[in-house]
């Protein structure tokens, strides 16, 4: 039989740690996950080569080898927060949207604030993890999920 101090024990809720990609085994085992990631989500929104590459922070030379499976390397903590933030975006679109319009709105120009007339993809590429966050965000309040 359980003690009262046992109980109370697994009472204790486990504390959770942010994932912050900082270590090198957690990058290394994440990678592969996150390329497959990616290039699914390159693949519905219709990304072009230079596209993909600049939104993971990649040379496009570097994009096609890790499209075609030819990279082998860990992803950077910068690049798998990326990877995170499209991944987020892309399963709150579709949360949001219950058809095609989920892989359409990247494309389509938005003349919110956010955007100023420019497309989530043209805006998340000129404003990098900061704007990815922010358009991330904003999809997950537009489908009250903040």
């Amino acid at each position: 039989m359980d003690t009262d101090s046992e109980l109370q024990r697994r009472a204790q809720p486990v504390p959770v740690f942010p994932q912050t990609f900082a270590e090198e085994g957690d990058r290394r085992r994440l990678s592969p996950v996150a390329i497959k990631a990616m290039k699914r989500v390159a693949e519905h929104w219709k990304l072009k080569g230079e596209e993909s590459s600049a939104l993971l922070g990649v040379s496009t030379s570097t994009w096609d080898r890790m499209a075609a499976g030819k990279w082998s390397n860990s992803l950077s903590q910068d690049q798998l927060t990326r990877v995170s933030a499209m991944v987020g975006l892309f399963k709150g679109l579709h949360l949001l949207f219950a058809d095609e319009m989920a892989d359409r709105w990247v494309r389509l120009r938005n003349k919110g604030p956010l955007f100023d007339n420019c497309t989530p993809i043209d805006a998340m590429i000129e404003g990098g993890i900061p704007m990815m966050i922010d358009v991330r965000r904003h999809v997950d309040a537009l489908r009250g999920g903040l």
